[in-house]
């Protein structure tokens, strides 16, 4: 039952997450004339030069293309994951935008339509999905391009959508703006996508090290590696006890290892994405 639930659990994150967005895009962005980049900030640009629809509808029209484009690279549960992400974040804009706000000034506006807009496409992301339009597009980049950061990639994508905006409304302030607001969003995403998932390394150098290892898993459910060591200035041979752990274990890691070597020299790292047995499995659609 457990499993079945995580299975599914990419379909509330992706209302949660599109819910998100449409809030700080309508509430905080739109009002102000900002965008973060994007289809909907491009479908706020086509509003203005045309006056034709609404920013929610013209999402709509312009993804349905890119929906097929993406639909056969980016696999059967991306693409009605999107579809969802895309109709929530669609409807949502513009039921949003019918609430009476007091609109706060632009930089106000823009660093927390940034935030919101970012936490929102983060969250997901996250969740394998997107909420469709550019998203769709940055994903299909970040398949060929597998090391830069999908945030980098976003940044990169929304510069173009800025300097319309500017031109559009003939403003550079506005484009400004928008220009920080697609930095914040861009730095929301990947505080999302990729913080979340940071493990900790701990090299441990003790003579206690067949103890050690083996309470590691035995009290934390963990593997630890022998690396082959040798002091530098003993030139003594020992062993360095590797151990990955999630954050939340650290704590009692080191009170393990000091509980049974007082004097060992103990390294924390971060580690970012492990894969393997008891952390994530490794698919070519991971972010």
């Amino acid at each position: 039952m457990e499993q079945k639930w995580k299975e599914w659990m990419w379909i509330p994150a992706t209302i949660m997450g599109s819910a998100l967005f449409s809030l700080g895009f309508s509430l905080f962005l739109q009002s102000n004339e900002i965008n973060s980049g994007g289809i909907s900030g491009l479908a706020m640009v086509i509003v203005e030069l045309t006056g034709f629809g609404s920013v929610g509808t013209l999402t709509v029209l312009i993804n349905l293309p890119l929906f097929i484009l993406g639909a056969k690279k980016l696999g059967r549960r991306f693409f009605f994951g999107s579809l969802l992400g895309m109709l929530v974040s669609s409807v949502l804009i513009d039921v949003f935008a019918l609430i009476p706000f007091a609109t706060p000034d632009p930089m106000i506006s823009t660093l927390y339509g940034g935030v919101l807009c970012g936490v929102g496409v983060g969250i997901v992301f996250a969740a394998g999905t997107s909420t469709g339009g550019s998203d769709i597009l940055i994903r299909l980049l970040q398949l060929k391009y597998r090391n830069v950061p999908i945030g980098q990639i976003s940044m990169a994508f929304d510069a173009t959508v800025v300097v319309l905006t500017g031109i559009v409304f003939r403003d550079m302030s506005r484009a400004l703006y928008s220009g920080f607001a697609a930095f914040i969003c861009g730095q929301a995403v990947d505080l999302v996508v990729y913080r979340f998932d940071y493990s900790k390394v701990a090299l441990i150098v003790t003579e206690q090290y067949d103890q050690i290892a083996q309470a590691v898993g035995d009290k934390l459910e963990r593997g630890a590696t022998f690396l082959q060591g040798e002091g530098s200035y003993s030139r003594k041979s020992t062993k360095v006890v590797l151990a990955v752990v999630k954050k939340r274990q650290l704590a009692e890691l080191k009170e393990l290892i000091m509980g049974i070597d007082p004097a060992a020299f103990v390294i924390v790292l971060e580690a970012h994405q492990v894969l393997g047995d008891g952390f994530k499995k490794y698919s070519r659609n991971s972010l």
